[in-house]
């Protein structure tokens, strides 16, 4: 089946670039100028993956606003943003969104690519999961690979797909420590260190949410992340 990526990003040229690259690999690619004619047809039916520039016309943060929206049709919808933009604040704004990748435009066509083929195969480890690992349970937390659900307490934590596999690695080896260099390999992500603890802050908020006295997810400085069993 081929993949749909959908890319949205205002300057034409930009964005013609990278739909050619896309196609060059197979998967069927749709542009969009502005973030209404992406909504449209988004709330039409949505791609497999989506890759947004922050700045879309006359919005300063119109892809910001457009991950937010994507992010409550569909929480396990990979989205890459791929933007001028490079400051601190910028990339933890798009991850606290729920964005799963942050990318620059100086990166090479190839890196985008293979970060696209990186997300793509996170979504597909969702069905070759051995049979004890598709739903495991540590005490008040339960996960379920095949429904790609979490709950603490029966309360339900909606994660993104990078968020989804850097919990599964923690909880697959409670009361271990998991450096970062870990939680890459198993998110199947290469991402700076940096980011990895931005998703971390970001997961251990939405645990939060659901219970205030949520304190399993340690961090254990200079090394990694654990969860206590």
């Amino acid at each position: 089946m081929q993949r749909h990526i959908a890319i949205v990003e205002d300057e034409a040229a930009i964005r013609h670039n990278y739909e050619d690259a896309l196609r060059r690999f197979g998967y069927r690619v749709t542009g969009f100028a502005d973030k209404p004619s992406a909504l449209a047809a988004f709330t039409r039916r949505l791609p497999d993956l989506v890759i947004i520039d922050v700045g879309l016309g006359d919005e300063y943060e119109g892809g910001f606003e457009l991950c937010r929206e994507l992010r409550s049709m569909s929480r396990s919808l990979p989205i890459i943003f791929l933007t001028a933009r490079d400051s601190d604040l910028d990339v933890i704004s798009g991850l606290r969104l729920g964005a799963d990748d942050y990318l620059t435009k100086d990166i090479s066509l190839q890196h985008l690519v293979a970060r696209v083929v990186a997300l793509f195969r996170r979504v597909e480890a969702l069905s070759g999961t051995s049979d004890e690992e598709k739903s495991l349970e540590r005490g008040p937390l339960k996960f379920s690979v095949e429904r790609m659900e979490v709950s603490w307490k029966d309360q339900p934590v909606p994660l993104t797909v990078t968020e989804f596999w850097i919990i599964h690695s923690l909880i697959r080896h409670p009361g271990h420590v998991r450096s970062r260099a870990q939680l890459m390999d198993d998110a199947n992500v290469l991402v700076d260190d940096q980011t990895i603890t931005s998703h971390v802050k970001r997961i251990r908020r939405k645990f939060l949410k659901a219970d205030a006295d949520f304190d399993r997810l340690d961090t254990v400085y200079g090394a990694g992340y654990r969860c206590k069993p």
